[in-house]
């Protein structure tokens, strides 16, 4: 009997202990599934994503061109307001009528009307996530984030900043409101810039609100910083002096670059008219374009130095060797090429002080379209200049079995083909360089750069000797020439191509190449200026003031010492700084 009762006592403990289980199951599923249903939802977990910074973008010394700070966006749970809003209405208890208004403070706060807030939440209704605003003030952000509203919450993102703002902004771009490069360099290096966003988990309550951390997932990873070979410096310089002389010529616009000869470093690349990055309202695409490297001209008679090399390299030319331009033009091929006047004979030197057409016309007759297409092929001219930037051009030269004879001539003094501001700064630095080729770059480069011979140095030293003649009184840019520097360079203006496939008559592009100190060159700026209107056109009274404005200031940041102190005058006399050399006008024919 003992034994039968003890079995009897355990087996009514588990069957009294099963029938309480199964109770308290039909109690939960049934009479009190509304109360867990609602303490379900009002503690939920959730992955937040945590962003990551965006590298910054640096000059070559380290000074910031685009950074990202730190800033929230504010957004609203429809689902959860609207709910908050029934809860409130239905709500016997009398103290919760004081409750806040989310819509109408956050509202408040953001200074928009609240019928436009309710409109945007009733159009989302169904949805869990809105952005309201992004990239808040600040202040604002602390408004919100101490109110405490149900259904209101704030996100961290990042805003890039641009403390050079219009001075460098067509070559470093802008990114979007997500902090995604869309143009210039932020767009080139996008995947480089980017950080990989984190992840967290997080219990929120029924209104959206953080009530606690549940830790981190995996870490946001940091962007990568890109140091650029821009000096901060020189650019602003650059800029500067580039926008001044659009301004008082009243030209359309401009752009120069300014190159180390050594490294091929672009030390400033400005184009003009700019833009504010940090003001999306002053954005157009032809404010953003970055010209130096996106825009293509023909050249005119910058192009002859290296029409002058191809004759040296042929073995057929030496620097005395000589040219009879008489009676100052020539037929070719149909059309009729001039000088601005009749120059006689003239050596290589004189072809390029008084950029005569009709001189570099019997040379490329003498030498051939295979010889000076080659030279052209081998200095970089119709070939992409490879510096990774959207929308980079290559410029445009036929290959040399394409060329008539007049074409020929046409190449001869620029014109034909087509280059970039920066395919001609490389150009000229190749040829200061001994020529060495050396591809560009916008970044800071930390080894030696790869050069490549495509002329002797014999050659292109004595191109670059000739051509100190151009700055010279009796040559095209006297207004080029810098106290205390040689200064070698030269001119070039042409006519612009109009919509009709024609040469204008009234528009030219102005061309001013340098090197300087022409005896141990270290620097080449080209700077482009695009149909002024004010006063000449001639590319020594447009574009060589501009560039000795620039170069003075660049040698003397950078403490490049002088190598012509004892035989320069102290200033410029009256007559060198106010002279205009003019040039003839015909169809399709620039001097200088």
């Amino acid at each position: 009997m003992g034994a039968r009762w003890r079995v009897a006592v355990v087996s009514g403990v588990f069957g009294l202990s099963a029938l309480i289980l199964v109770g308290r199951a039909v109690q939960i599923q049934i009479s009190e599934q509304g109360f867990y249903l609602q303490q379900g939802g009002d503690r939920q977990q959730r992955v937040q994503v945590i962003p990551a910074h965006r590298g910054m973008i640096t000059d070559r010394n380290g000074d910031p061109l685009a950074i990202s700070v730190p800033v929230d966006a504010v957004w609203v749970n429809p689902t959860e307001i609207t709910k908050y809003y029934q809860q409130l209405r239905t709500d016997p208890n009398p103290k919760s009528k004081k409750d806040p208004d989310p819509i109408k403070t956050l509202a408040a706060f953001l200074e928009i009307p609240r019928s436009v807030l309710q409109a945007q939440i009733d159009s989302n209704r169904s949805k869990q996530f809105i952005y309201v605003r992004r990239q808040l003030r600040p202040s604002v952000a602390q408004q919100i984030r101490a109110a405490k509203l149900p259904g209101v919450g704030l996100q961290r993102e990042y805003q890039r900043f641009y403390p050079t703002g219009d001075v460098s902004a067509p070559l470093v771009g802008f990114t979007n409101i997500d902090d995604h490069g869309q143009a210039g360099l932020e767009a080139s290096y996008n995947q480089y810039l980017s950080g990989k966003a984190g992840q967290r988990l997080i219990l929120k309550d029924a209104y959206g609100h953080e009530i606690d951390d549940l830790g981190v997932i995996s870490p946001a990873q940091p962007g990568n910083d890109l140091a650029l070979s821009i000096d901060r410096r020189l650019q602003y310089l650059t800029y500067s002096e580039l926008a001044k002389g659009v301004v008082e010529t009243q030209a359309e616009y401009g752009s120069a670059v300014l190159m180390n000869v050594a490294t091929g470093e672009v030390l400033a690349m400005a184009s003009v008219p700019s833009f504010n990055p940090n003001n999306r309202a002053t954005m157009t695409p032809a404010l953003t374009r970055n010209r130096a490297i996106v825009d293509q001209f023909e050249p005119g008679s910058s192009m002859k130095p290296f029409t002058i090399l191809a004759a040296l390299e042929s073995g057929r030319w030496q620097p005395q060797s000589t040219v009879n331009t008489s009676p100052g033009w020539v037929r070719v091929g149909g059309f009729t090429i001039r000088d601005h006047r009749n120059y006689g004979v003239l050596d290589l030197r004189g072809i390029l002080e008084k950029s005569s057409n009709v001189g570099a016309s019997h040379i490329a007759e003498d030498i051939g379209n295979k010889a000076l297409w080659t030279e052209f092929h081998d200095f970089g001219f119709g070939q992409d200049a490879g510096v990774g930037f959207p929308g980079e051009v290559s410029g445009r030269m036929e290959n040399w079995r394409d060329w008539s004879v007049s074409g020929t001539a046409a190449h001869s003094y620029g014109y034909g083909l087509s280059v970039t501001t920066l395919q001609l700064a490389t150009a000229y630095a190749a040829l200061a360089n001994h020529g060495r080729y050396i591809h560009p770059t916008l970044l800071r480069r930390s080894q030696p750069a790869h050069a490549v011979q495509v002329a002797s140095a014999k050659d292109a030293d004595t191109v670059v000797s000739l051509l100190q003649a151009v700055v010279s009184p009796e040559g095209t840019a006297p207004k080029a020439r810098i106290p205390g520097f040689h200064i070698a360079g030269k001119t070039g203006t042409s006519r612009m191509i109009g919509p009709d496939g024609k040469y204008s008559t009234d528009k030219y592009n102005t061309v001013f190449a340098g090197i300087a100190p022409a005896s141990d060159p270290r620097l080449v700026l080209v700077v482009v200026v695009t149909d002024p209107q004010k006063g000449s056109y001639y590319a020594g009274d447009v574009a060589a003031p501009i560039f000795q404005h620039i170069m003075a200031g660049a040698l003397r940041m950078l403490n490049i010492r002088p190598d012509d102190l004892p035989n320069e005058p102290a200033q410029l006399t009256a007559q060198q700084t106010t002279r205009l050399i003019p040039m003839s006008l015909t169809k399709r024919t620039e001097g200088g």
